[in-house]
């Protein structure tokens, strides 16, 4: 049974079980031509669904117990290390004889994507013996987040512990490992692509979106928040449902922006926040990503969230 809120315990931590990436991104200084050498720019940074969400809650000043798993090599030390001068706890972490999780992509002269890599071998070392070794983390979290680059141990995850679960589909292609699970998650953040895949309803229209928000009442989903870019934001909980869009701003990257917007979340359903303020502040997270040309914003906070809330312009729609 999943736990209403006044069941859900008063623990003062954040779990969070994902995975720890080295994103290493490269692009040309002029067209990108195939079968050659290309000058241009190379940028070494951390990723991770998981992680990402991590250590914006950690910015965000949440208690985050971040459960993931890392390499004995430079690359996990690195992240390792982040980790810490960061205050996110990692304490727990898996530390294998294995490649650190890399991801290498290859963009164009407008930085969209052309090829990538992914060297994630070792996410398959978080499996049940990792997880049952970590069950109290688990069990003591006020809310547990997982996504859907998780191996098998998701279904493991959400149907062994009772802890409100809750869920970022990553992806169109991942979110079916998730279709069949609805009922054990608290909470779920898809977008409107993979809303559609979860529930197998067409969204095209409100009519269409509120459909789709009692299918994920009807599976046992308590809060489902479906991001449609800049037609803003659908939610639908027990209480209320409607569409909540802010005014556009100019993006530096939009790298980053769901993982932030899925942290802001969170710190408001820790804080109890009105669902209303709840949209709003996971909105002002995910901008604060977009202005940024790193995928975290090193200057994300809530006090500074809370200021770009409260100086931007809302729509907020009831339904």
């Amino acid at each position: 049974m999943i736990p209403n809120k006044t069941d859900i315990p008063h623990s003062p931590y954040i779990c969070v079980i994902g995975g720890s990436n080295i994103d290493i991104e490269g692009y040309p200084s002029g067209a990108l031509l195939l079968g050659d050498s290309n000058p241009g720019v190379v940028k070494t940074s951390l990723g991770g669904v998981g992680r990402n969400i991590a250590e914006n809650l950690a910015r965000l000043g949440i208690e985050t117990k971040f459960l993931s798993v890392v390499g004995n090599d430079a690359h996990g030390k690195r992240v390792l290390d982040h980790a810490k001068a960061i205050g996110l706890d990692m304490e727990d972490a898996l530390i294998a004889d294995a490649p650190t999780s890399t991801y290498l992509s290859v963009l164009d002269a407008t930085r969209d994507m052309h090829v990538g890599i992914a060297h994630m071998d070792i996410l398959q070392r978080l499996d049940t013996a990792y997880i049952q070794a970590h069950a109290a983390i688990i069990n003591n979290a006020r809310f547990c987040i997982v996504d859907t680059n998780l191996p098998e141990i998701l279904a493991y995850l959400v149907t062994q512990y009772e802890v409100p679960f809750v869920l970022d589909t990553v992806s169109a292609s991942k979110a079916v490992k998730a279709k069949h699970l609805l009922r054990h998650f608290h909470t779920i953040k898809p977008n409107r692509l993979e809303a559609e895949i979860l529930s197998g309803i067409a969204i095209h229209t409100e009519k269409d979106l509120r459909k789709v928000g009692r299918y994920f009442m009807d599976q046992g989903v308590r809060q489902s928040f479906i991001t449609m870019g800049a037609e803003g934001v659908y939610y639908k909980t027990q209480d209320a449902e409607g569409i909540i869009t802010s005014a556009p701003v100019e993006m530096v990257s939009a790298t980053g922006a769901g993982d932030a917007f899925v942290a802001g979340l969170v710190y408001s359903l820790c804080k109890q926040k009105e669902t209303e303020d709840t949209v709003k502040f996971a909105i002002g997270a995910s901008l604060m990503a977009i202005l940024s040309e790193d995928t975290i914003n090193p200057n994300i906070s809530s006090h500074r969230v809370e200021a770009i809330v409260k100086d931007l312009a809302f729509t907020h729609q009831k339904l």
